[in-house]
């Protein structure tokens, strides 16, 4: 009698193995770049976050705006952090006399994946093919850099 043999054989194992490495090498790359862009959408979301400390803040003081050290409690919870390196602050920067683009300006401190900032343009409203960093102007939001 023959004996019934139980099992894989060695070229089966292969090709599965072939078949997720494969699957792997597609989908690898896709991940990457979806983290880098929601990088990129949480350091908007943080920059619109501040802004929206810093006119609250305007409001309680008569206009002025304060530096991000300044924006605690009651204006923020926690002291927001850069996402794509961690521990980045952000920077705001409070012209001496009011720049076309707003009172203030809160930067990040850049490196950021460039094909995640394409959708954004420049303060001067040129597309954004090799921006590195995201901008909050005042008078006109979100940017490139």
């Amino acid at each position: 009698m023959k004996k019934l043999q139980k099992g894989f054989t060695l070229i089966e194992l292969m090709i599965v193995i072939a078949i997720i490495a494969i699957l792997a090498a597609i989908l690898i790359p896709n991940f990457l770049h979806a983290r880098a862009e929601s990088v990129t959408a949480a350091c908007e979301g943080n920059e619109k976050q501040l802004a929206t400390a810093e006119e609250e803040y305007a409001v309680d003081n008569a206009g002025a705006y304060a530096s991000a050290s300044s924006l605690t409690t009651p204006y923020l919870s926690v002291i927001v952090t850069d996402p794509v390196k961690a521990g980045n602050a952000y920077t705001v920067t409070i012209p001496a006399t009011r720049a076309a683009d707003g009172s203030y300006q809160i930067s990040d401190a850049g490196q950021h994946d460039t094909s995640t900032t394409t959708s954004l343009t420049q303060s001067a409203g040129a597309a954004c093919t090799t921006c590195a960093s995201v901008m909050y102007y005042q008078a006109s939001g979100i940017h490139g850099k």
